[in-house]
């Protein structure tokens, strides 16, 4: 369930007609509700009843958003980051340190060390080399890093294949037969604290089938662990539960995802940790676009709009599908072609997609754009970069302004050598 709605003809976000944000801000912009963030990430929380011991911690990559992430603070989740960058986002959000998880296969040793010094809660090492690490660098600052081992369980989670992360030929984690030798390792070295192990095999999982035979292969890693005289108190089972993308799609929600977690870890003794993403922030966002024209097509006609694959790159990047509708619909309908301005032929929205007739001048939204859209948003082609805004019933305010190309232009420089040539062609 989203807030975005047709009141009197024109589609709101909450109490806000969208053609009002539109007016004052312009477009392309990015239109979040914090109504339905609330919600989902209530009812996320909610379906994880039958876990006794848990830690909800919020990908960050997701949705980075400085006001999404007080929000998701005060709701009382934490922050699973994968860069330094991303963990100072959380922690200016209000979140506890002891509340973030790093994770990510790439930390730099100045992250590290950065993420020592703020007191974070937990890093998931991707390697034993990555450990090594970070016990000589937490030893030097006297201080234990608290870890957990990221396996990678050779599980095919279903999904895309540039979002599935826990098959044998991706770059996430260790080998699943090599983890409890990698462990030992690891738990014997100063300035090191193992306590867990960590999984996540994928985003956009529709299917919980690949989920629960991966945490029931971690839970058997577990018990081997344990049964050699080791500390595995924290099960982290990662995020990717899907969302709908197309009306009508029916995904299992967070009460089924909740009661198989329940089942499968009931004699684990361990808190159990999730990073959810997509499932809060996905359907809380619109991307609203205004039609620059309609132009005639061999076979279909192309609506293009303003809005461009460097604004929402995920249908150039993955295929996706991202459900368009005119924000004043008439009920007339067209076969047609969304595409973008970029100078691509991979800017295309959609391809001979049955959508609401719309014409130039008239305002569109993309639907579940509120995950890896504006976080994913570059200046390709010198676009100005995406604003975001966020609707409170009634009020409104922009929570990211947009970055105008000659903002970006100013931040550039040409040396001085290249000002003082003159040069021939």
């Amino acid at each position: 369930m989203d807030h975005f709605e047709l009141r009197n003809g024109v589609l709101h976000a909450e109490d806000v007609g969208l053609t009002a944000i539109a007016a004052a801000v312009g477009t392309p912009v990015y239109v979040y509700s914090r109504a339905t963030l609330e919600r989902h990430a209530r009812v996320f929380a909610a379906g994880l009843a039958g876990v006794p011991d848990k830690h909800i911690a919020f990908a960050v990559k997701s949705n980075p958003n400085l006001a999404v992430l007080r929000l998701l603070a005060r709701e009382g989740y934490g922050a699973d980051v994968v860069s330094e960058g991303e963990m100072r986002r959380a922690l200016a959000a209000g979140i506890p340190a002891a509340d973030i998880v790093f994770s990510g296969v790439g930390k730099t040793k100045a992250e590290l060390a950065s993420a020592l010094e703020e007191g974070i809660g937990q890093f998931n090492l991707e390697s034993e080399e990555e450990g090594v690490e970070l016990a000589v660098i937490a030893a030097a600052q006297d201080r234990q890093a608290v870890a957990a081992l990221r396996v990678n369980p050779d599980v095919d989670a279903g999904t895309h294949s540039k979002i599935s992360t826990g098959k044998a030929d991706n770059k996430f984690g260790v080998a699943y037969d090599q983890a409890g030798a990698i462990y030992a390792r690891l738990a014997a070295l100063d300035g090191l604290t193992m306590r867990g192990l960590a999984v996540h095999i994928g985003s956009q999982i529709t299917n919980l089938d690949p989920s629960r035979a991966a945490f029931i292969k971690m839970g058997a890693l577990m018990r081997s662990i344990r049964s050699a005289g080791h500390l595995v108190s924290h099960m982290d089972l990662g995020g990717g539960l899907g969302v709908p993308y197309r009306e009508g799609e029916e995904l299992p929600g967070p009460a089924e995802y909740g009661a198989m977690v329940a089942e499968v870890t009931a004699d684990w003794q361990a808190t159990i940790m999730f990073e959810p993403g997509r499932v809060i922030t996905g359907n809380a966002g619109v991307l609203l676009t205004e039609v620059i024209r309609v132009k005639p097509g061999a076979n279909h006609p192309f609506v293009v709009v303003d809005a461009a694959m460097n604004d929402l790159v995920r249908p150039a990047m993955y295929d996706a599908w991202h459900d368009f509708a005119a924000v004043r619909p008439t009920g007339e309908r067209i076969t047609a072609n969304i595409v973008g301005p970029i100078c691509e032929s991979s800017d295309t929205f959609a391809m001979a997609r049955d959508i609401d007739a719309v014409q130039a001048g008239d305002l569109a939204i993309f639907r579940t754009a509120g995950a890896y859209g504006a976080t994913m948003a570059n200046t390709y082609n010198s676009r100005a970069l995406v604003p975001e805004v966020m609707v409170d019933g009634a009020k409104w305010a922009v929570v990211a302004e947009r970055i105008e190309p000659a903002t970006i232009l100013a931040a550039e420089h040409v040396p001085d050598w290249l000002e003082s040539s003159t040069g021939s062609a």
